[in-house]
C-alpha cells in the first residue's frame, strides 16, 4: 500500500480532487501554505494500492496545470525611494511524494 502526498495550487485542487474521487480514489484535503511564496497551496491525502499508483499520479498531472505570475520581490533602492518590482515566477503544476505504508486500520 502507498500514501501520495501531492502539493499542488488551491486553483487547481477542486479539479484533481473531483477527477480523483470520479476515479474511485479517496482523498483528505488539507489547506497548506509555501514556503518560498507563502501562498495558499493545497495537499491532497490519497491512499491506494501500488498498482493504483501511476493512474493517481497521471490524473493529479492531468489537473494542474502550470502557469506564470507576477509577484513583488523584495524592496530596492533606486533614486532616492523605495520600489518593489514584480517578478515573474512559475506556480502550479503539483509536487507529489510516494510513501510505503507499513499498516493500513480504518476504525
Amino acid at each position: 500500500m502507498k500514501l501520495i502526498l501531492a502539493i499542488l495550487s488551491n486553483e487547481d485542487s477542486s479539479t484533481a480532487n473531483h477527477l480523483l474521487n470520479k476515479n474511485g480514489f479517496q482523498v483528505t484535503k488539507l489547506a497548506t501554505t509555501g514556503g518560498f511564496l507563502r501562498a495558499g497551496n493545497t495537499t491532497l491525502m490519497i491512499g491506494c494500492e501500488d498498482e493504483q499508483v501511476e493512474e493517481a499520479m497521471g490524473l493529479i498531472e492531468e489537473s494542474s496545470r502550470k502557469r506564470t505570475e507576477l509577484v513583488p520581490t523584495a524592496a530596492g533602492y533606486d533614486m532616492g525611494r523605495y520600489m518593489n518590482l514584480p517578478m515573474e515566477v512559475q506556480v502550479g503544476g503539483a509536487t507529489i511524494f510516494v510513501l510505503d505504508v507499513e499498516q493500513f486500520k480504518k476504525v
